[in-house]
């Protein structure tokens, strides 16, 4: 069976990646591919990069309050290219208000500081799309 490969982003004009970074090289460590497309992504550069290295895992890096604007149109579009079964989780400052609205629209995991680093890996790994 092939590792799962991960998307790394960090959309927005945030510009604080350690938290991105810490989580890449988590799941780099437990045994996933993991890809980080580096600081102030637009949601199309995210999706492209998604379909270009054919991920089975988008993990965005929010801090900057902009999750009810980015999650929408990334979802809007992976839907378009035909990637609505990439699992995307969403790791930062979420408040607890926004929750229902990004699992509605597809959000499958939202991760909030200090969440462990093994709950994040066993979310991703039990939640992930299975290929061979």
């Amino acid at each position: 069976m092939r590792k799962l490969r991960v998307v790394i982003a960090k959309p927005g004009l945030d510009g604080h990646d350690r938290g991105a970074k810490v989580i890449a090289r988590a799941l780099r460590d437990a045994g996933m591919e993991v890809i980080y497309t580096g600081l102030r992504q637009t949601p199309e550069q995210i999706v492209g990069a998604a379909l270009q290295e054919d991920a089975d895992v988008i993990g965005l890096s929010i801090l900057s309050g902009a999750h009810n604007h980015i999650a929408p149109k990334l979802m809007d579009l992976l839907k378009e290219k035909g990637l609505d079964d990439v699992l995307v989780v969403i790791g930062g400052i979420i408040p607890d208000v926004d929750v229902p609205r990004l699992k509605e629209i597809g959000v499958k995991g939202i991760f909030l500081p200090g969440t462990p680093m093994k709950d994040i890996i066993d979310f991703i790994t039990a939640h992930a799309r299975v290929r061979v």
